[in-house]
């Protein structure tokens, strides 16, 4: 099993870095590509060095950003051919992966994106994040929830029970 972490803000790293230490612990292979979304060092490098997260790529996208992660994520999948891609939130580093994945998934192995965070819903499409999520939800093969409200959001939204897991985080439901 091979497994890569597609991450490119604080939070990410932030949420990401317990399950990076748990493939370290189980000795899971596994890989981080950085899109760059944060690029400054108070915004993202100063929480890569505190968690220890020692990416393998480091895109640093600077212009247009959608576009040109879902092409250089493309290659690094291509040429990887991880098991699972994971993805945590609802930044366009989220929405990038989950479209690169997405679109090598036509013809021959399937990799499987995981969504961390998976079924929080603000119900206001003018924000980029909501389209995001919903996006990537979508097309996610599995969906970590946090809450039983975010699992009966995405059956609302026609997602099969059997991709959705309930993992809980700090908000009692």
């Amino acid at each position: 099993m091979k497994i890569c972490f597609v991450l490119g803000t604080r939070p990410e790293i932030i949420k990401l870095s317990p399950l990076i230490k748990l493939c370290e612990k189980k000795k899971i292979k596994y890989f981080i590509i950085h899109t760059g979304q944060h690029y400054t060092y108070l915004m993202d490098g100063k929480f890569l060095d505190d968690f220890k997260v020692i990416p393998k790529y480091s895109l640093k996208i600077k212009k247009k950003f959608l576009p040109t992660a879902i092409t250089e994520l493309s290659k690094i999948i291509l040429k990887e051919k991880p098991d699972f891609v994971i993805n945590q939130g609802d930044t366009n580093t989220v929405l990038a992966s989950s479209l690169a994945c997405n679109k090598l998934n036509y013809n021959g192995k399937k990799t499987k994106l995981v969504h961390v965070e998976a079924g929080l819903r603000s119900y206001d499409k003018s924000m980029p994040e909501e389209i995001n999520r919903i996006i990537t939800d979508q097309l996610s093969d599995i969906l970590m929830v946090p809450t039983k409200e975010s699992k009966k959001n995405l059956l609302k939204e026609n997602i099969t029970s059997f991709k959705i897991f309930i993992v809980g985080n700090t908000i009692s439901d």
